[in-house]
């Protein structure tokens, strides 16, 4: 099992080698922005490094959104990202659920996933991550994940969990590998990420389960014992 960390965009094969990941991820240029991502230096080095690399895409996108002046710039951002993370040799881009207004169908925002995705051209896979918060959210409840999964489940679309986000939405986290995977039919990426609560222990049987490659998206400090105990309790 391959289990690394969330890295700062300087020098993440260095930090990479200093935390003992196995794989990284990171950003290609600032999360909170529209702006394309910049060429990197290093492309050719991450491009043929050992370990695989994985991009987040910037948290603004919403690709669900029934404002088009969010809806339209998140689908060039993704498309610009998934560009980018070709130039890394990246294994895939995640990205966030995104979510509709109150007084908009839920169902228009699946179509509005649908519609992007057969807007985007990427070489790279790409995954749909579970969120946190939102009443309103693509993402965030497993049956609403389920709902937008009958619509883009077979774009080729890959699923990234959250562990926290899960927490924090209110699913238990005992079995959320096996109902979403009884939804999408795998995981291809788990983010790891301490819920700062008793109930969270029960992460490491999710990882196990989940057979995916592990981010662990904790602090810088500590992150480095954060892998090596995942390791241990994992037998990577």
């Amino acid at each position: 099992m391959l289990i690394g960390s969330h890295v700062h965009q300087e020098d993440p094969l260095g930090i990479a080698a200093a935390e003992d990941a196995d794989v990284i991820q990171i950003f290609l240029g600032d999360p909170q922005s529209w702006k394309k991502p910049k060429p990197r230096d290093d492309a050719e080095a991450l491009r043929t490094a050992s370990i695989p690399v994985y991009v987040h895409a910037p948290y603004l996108i919403n690709v669900a959104s029934p404002n088009n002046k969010i809806r339209i710039p998140s689908r060039k951002i993704l498309q610009q990202t998934c560009d980018a993370a070709v130039d890394v040799g990246a294994k895939a881009v995640i990205v966030h659920g995104g979510h509709v207004t109150a007084g908009d169908d839920p169902d228009a925002g699946f179509a509005r996933w649908r519609k992007a995705l057969e807007q985007l051209e990427s070489e790279v896979p790409v995954y749909l991550e579970n969120t946190a918060g939102g009443d309103h959210a693509m993402a965030r409840h497993f049956d609403t994940i389920a709902r937008l999964w009958d619509d883009i489940g077979d774009m080729g679309i890959g699923f990234c969990l959250d562990t926290c986000h899960a927490w924090a939405a209110g699913e238990s986290l005992i079995d959320a590998v096996d109902r979403i995977k009884a939804i999408t039919g795998r995981i291809d990426l788990v983010h790891c990420n301490d819920s700062h609560d008793e109930a969270g222990s029960g992460r490491d049987q999710q990882v196990d389960a989940a057979e995916a490659p592990v981010i662990c998206e904790t602090a810088d400090e500590g992150r480095k014992d954060d892998i090596a105990l995942l390791k241990d309790r994992l037998g990577g």
